[in-house]
């Protein structure tokens, strides 16, 4: 946090030029991160993206599933879509 309240212009340009976290320390332990922003988004997407993945995973485990034909047939019959 030091070096940051004392460097903040050089320590957010290098964030910004390598696109990589910085760990922030409180009395040397691990306190926050510091992440520019268009890194920060595509953190989050990859994160969301990830929690689709295990709930539809928990889907198939659970046997919520059904065959794609019957889901397609269903999905364009309730969108007037012609087959």
């Amino acid at each position: 946090m030091t070096e940051l309240r004392r460097n903040t212009r050089e320590v957010l340009e290098r964030v910004h030029k390598t696109k990589r976290p910085l760990l922030l320390t409180v009395d040397g332990k691990p306190d926050a991160v510091l992440m520019d922003a268009k890194t920060y988004e595509k953190h989050l997407k990859a994160m969301n993206l990830a929690a689709l993945l295990v709930q539809g995973e928990a889907d198939i485990a659970a046997g919520r599933v059904r065959p794609a034909r019957d889901f397609f047939r269903e999905f364009m019959n309730a969108r007037n879509i012609p087959g």
